[in-house]
């Protein structure tokens, strides 16, 4: 594409052919649970236990609010997440992880580590962090350089030991999205009250 190693360029085809190889190969993984990349990445998300706003769900999915709510209402419908009204702000709602849902993020989450193991990605590195941590973090920080609308979260900070971003505080404060994004979220009438754990 170049004939600088390491130009521009590069960067870009190597990061986005990684992306597409790295999900078709976790898309295969989860298949056979019939679950898509994107289901796993609001599973992720919501393993915190913490609960989200739709609207940060879709952020941080990547989806547009409506395949979110699409997407959402199967997990639901599969017993994996369930919705609340937030108990601060009560025009929003949040998303939850079931019980069963994180017994099965837990056993994808193996099977996912696996598969990485499988490409030569140790779980852990030199110091006991994981190569893939580093990387992880190289990659947001390049993310939070090229994305001009997204504000730094002071509350978010790596853990090289999980090899992910944990909030030390999710609570409605720490919202990071406009609050034109909060009319996607939407009441499920269904679970609000309870949940069907």
């Amino acid at each position: 594409m170049s004939d600088v190693p390491g130009a521009p360029a590069d960067l870009l085809r190597s990061l986005t052919r990684a992306e597409r190889l790295l999900s078709r190969r976790l898309g295969a993984v989860l298949a056979d649970d019939g679950l898509s990349i994107e289901a796993w990445r609001v599973l992720c998300l919501l393993s915190d236990g913490q609960g989200h706003p739709m609207s940060e769900v879709s952020a941080e999915a990547s989806l547009p609010p409506g395949t979110l709510t699409k997407l959402v209402d199967q997990l639901v419908d599969r017993n994996l997440v369930f919705r609340r009204i937030d108990p601060v702000d009560r025009r929003r709602i949040r998303a939850y992880l079931t019980a069963r849902g994180r017994r099965e993020h837990a056993r994808l989450d193996e099977r996912v580590r696996a598969s990485l193991v499988e490409l030569g990605i140790p779980e852990t590195g030199m110091l006991g962090v994981p190569p893939a941590a580093e990387l992880v973090s190289q990659l947001d920080d390049l993310i939070g350089r090229l994305d001009p609308t997204r504000r730094p979260d002071p509350a978010r900070r790596p853990d090289p030991a999980r090899g992910s971003d944990r909030r030390a505080d999710s609570g409605p404060g720490s919202d990071r999205h406009a609050d034109s994004a909060r009319g996607h979220d939407r009441v499920d009438v269904g679970t609000v009250g309870g949940s069907r754990c």
